[in-house]
C-alpha cells in the first residue's frame, strides 16, 4: 500500500478543498484516501487552516454532526482586493479601449480567465455569509463572472434570458423599465430553472442606472424568491440616481474625459 508523507497529504487536502469551495467533505474521505488515522488527518487540516488564514486566502470551517466534515470558504484580503482593482483600472484606461460613442470595450476582460477568477473571489467573498441557493445573472457578458462567483459559493448559476426560447419550456416573463433610457424591456426565466422560495444574489458586469437589477428583483418576486445582494464588476457613478441602492462594485467608472481616457477608481 502506498504511503504518503505529511507534505503529500497537506498538498492533496489543500487542492481538494480549493477545488470544491463551500462543499462539505467528510474526514473519512481523507482517511480512506491516505489510509491514515483520523487524528493524523485532523493535524494536517490544522496546518492547512493556519496557512490559509496567515496568507488571507480564505478559511476552513468545521461542520459538526453525522453529516459533518470540513469545507473551504473563499476569502481575500483588503490589500489584494485593492491591488486587483488598481491593476484592472490600469488595463481599462488604455485609450485603445474607447470605441465610437464613448463606450469602453470590455469583452476581452470579461472572458479573461485570470481576471474573472480574481474578480469572482472578490465578489463571492462579499456574500459568503448569505447562505444563498443561486447566483442569478442575465444573458450578457457578465455570465463568466457570475459563473465564477457561483462556483466559489458552491451553488448553481441561473441565467435570465432577454428573449423567451421555446427550448426553455414554460417560462415566467416580466416587464421592467430601463433605468438609463426609460424604455420598457422584458426578461424571462424558465420555471424549471430554479425552485420557488429561493435566496439569490445577482451578479453582472456593469451597472448604469440599475434597471436590469430592478428587473431581476421583479422576476424573483414571481418565483417568490428573495434577492439578498448584488455584485458588479464596474459601476457607472456618473449616474447617481439609481433604481438600486445596495450593491458591491469592484471598480467605479466616471466616464471618458476630454483626453479620451476612461476615468476609473
Amino acid at each position: 500500500m502506498q504511503r504518503f508523507s505529511g507534505n503529500h497529504r497537506i498538498s492533496a487536502i489543500t487542492k481538494i478543498l480549493l477545488e470544491n469551495p463551500n462543499k462539505i467533505i467528510s474526514l473519512n474521505n481523507f482517511t480512506k484516501m491516505f489510509s491514515t488515522a483520523k487524528s493524523t488527518i485532523s493535524e494536517d487540516i490544522v496546518m492547512v487552516r493556519d496557512t490559509l488564514a496567515k496568507l488571507e486566502l480564505g478559511k476552513i470551517e468545521t461542520i459538526s454532526g453525522a453529516a459533518g466534515g470540513i469545507k473551504y470558504v473563499c476569502g481575500i484580503s483588503n490589500e489584494k482586493n485593492r491591488e486587483f482593482a488598481e491593476k484592472l483600472c490600469i488595463i481599462l484606461k488604455n485609450k485603445e479601449r474607447i470605441i465610437p460613442g464613448n463606450f469602453l470595450y470590455m469583452t476581452d476582460i470579461m472572458f479573461n480567465p485570470e481576471i474573472i477568477y480574481k474578480a469572482g473571489i472578490i465578489l463571492a467573498s462579499a456574500f459568503v455569509d448569505k447562505n444563498i441557493d443561486y447566483v442569478v445573472t442575465v444573458e450578457t457578458k457578465g455570465i463568466p463572472l457570475a459563473y465564477e462567483v457561483a462556483r466559489m459559493l458552491g451553488v448553481q448559476l441561473v441565467v435570465v434570458r432577454r428573449e423567451t426560447k421555446f427550448t426553455e419550456g414554460s417560462t415566467i416573463m416580466v416587464n421592467y423599465v430601463s433605468g438609463s433610457t426609460g424604455r420598457i424591456q422584458n426578461m424571462s426565466l424558465s420555471k424549471k430553472a430554479m425552485k420557488f422560495g429561493s435566496k439569490c444574489i445577482f451578479i453582472d458586469d456593469f451597472m448604469k442606472a440599475g434597471g436590469t437589477a430592478n428587473g431581476i428583483v421583479n422576476i424573483l418576486n414571481e418565483f417568490e424568491s428573495e434577492l439578498l445582494g448584488i455584485g458588479i464588476l464596474m459601476d457607472n457613478v456618473e449616474t447617481p440616481k439609481k433604481l438600486i441602492r445596495d450593491y458591491v462594485a469592484i471598480v467605479d467608472f466616471k466616464g471618458i474625459d476630454e483626453n479620451g481616457e476612461a476615468q476609473l477608481f
